[in-house]
């Protein structure tokens, strides 16, 4: 009876894995967090997976730690380019990826055993074509939910929920049907910073429906010193906010509650340009975008304030920056500044 069971469990398992994952790298002076990350993919428990290293042009050895795990892994197949950015590399790796649905991961990211098979798992409970996961570890995090739970969303509520976000924004910790990209035309064709909203909230919206689930299973670096997360640069805020206004140019689904969602995150934007200008030091090289976030922050507050769906944590902060721009934003960087350095996690 025990026999028949585990070949139940083992059949069971094979028929889980017939549909091919590929998993897409862009890697640029990754060569700090490779091995953690090619270990952490190579290791899941979901094996019929290919893994497309692509490394953008790196001047460090991420190419070359690359080609050694390749020469240890069938499923590992990398691509040398000349260095375009995150963007182009992804695209690279889209055009050559083989499988049924493809997840995106951040090269200085890792996943935990399970992420591709927790992933599938969703997809199969709800008949989805995308599917993600609404908590994430970070290196400030590694505490797991106590309760998980399988949902299915509609293309509204998940492209809303994305855009505020309530969930760390990106295109990775999420799961596509390649079939769901290429028919609708969806790449990362826009300029780096605000490129992950822009692939996933497409997705959302020509998406069936969205497969969600809470367990945490990737693990989103917040203390690398070279990402862009950590670094101020006014081009990427002035990016991300030609970015949002692509996503409200080109809206498939163009609801109230869409759009509000995106009228907050417009706001957030000229307030994370501010934060650029001033973590830069450069008030006076970008003198006109400096004025304009201080006013479009102050005008906007009170309509953001009122029709955003937000909790009351967050309209206090909205309050707090519409009042004090400039004050809270030197706040919010020391802050941060306190975090990273307290942030010590490998």
């Amino acid at each position: 009876m025990k026999q028949d069971k585990c070949k139940e469990e083992r059949e069971i398992g094979i028929m889980n894995e017939i549909e091919k994952v590929s998993i897409i790298v862009a890697i640029y002076k990754s060569e700090k967090f490779l091995d953690k990350l090619i270990n952490s993919i190579i290791n899941q428990t979901y094996k019929n997976i290919e893994i497309i290293l692509v490394d953008d042009g790196s001047p460090d050895n991420s190419g070359k730690i690359c080609d050694e795990y390749a020469k240890k892994d069938s499923r590992i197949k990398v691509i040398h380019k000349k260095n375009g950015g995150t963007c182009e590399a992804r695209n690279y790796g889209l055009e050559n990826a083989t499988g049924k649905y493809v997840t995106i991961v951040d090269g200085d990211d890792w996943l935990s055993k399970d992420f591709v098979e927790y992933m599938m798992k969703i997809i199969k409970e709800t008949n989805a074509e995308m599917a993600m996961s609404y908590n994430v570890f970070t290196t400030r995090d590694q505490v797991q939910i106590k309760n998980d739970k399988i949902e299915k969303w509609s293309p509204e509520d998940a492209t809303a929920t994305l855009i505020y976000p309530y969930m760390k924004l990106g295109p990775w910790n999420k799961i596509y049907s390649m079939k769901l990209l290429k028919d609708n035309n969806i790449t990362f064709s826009v300029p780096w910073f605000g490129e992950g909203l822009y692939f996933s909230t497409k997705a959302a919206q020509y998406s069936n429906c969205v497969g969600v689930g809470y367990r945490k299973v990737y693990n989103y670096r917040l203390n690398n010193a070279e990402s862009g997360l950590t670094q101020y640069k006014v081009q990427k805020g002035i990016n991300a906010r030609n970015n949002i206004n692509t996503i409200k140019k080109e809206l498939h689904i163009n609801t109230p509650k869409v759009r509000n969602a995106i009228e907050w995150h417009i706001w957030k934007n000229y307030t994370f340009i501010l934060l650029q200008i001033i973590g830069t030091n450069s008030k006076e090289e970008y003198k006109d975008e400096y004025k304009r976030c201080i006013k479009y922050i102050r005008l906007k507050m009170p309509k953001v304030l009122i029709k955003s769906k937000i909790n009351l944590r967050e309209k206090l902060k909205i309050i707090a920056c519409g009042i004090f721009p400039v004050q809270y934003t030197k706040l919010v960087i020391k802050k941060s500044k306190k975090a990273l350095l307290k942030d010590k996690m490998e």
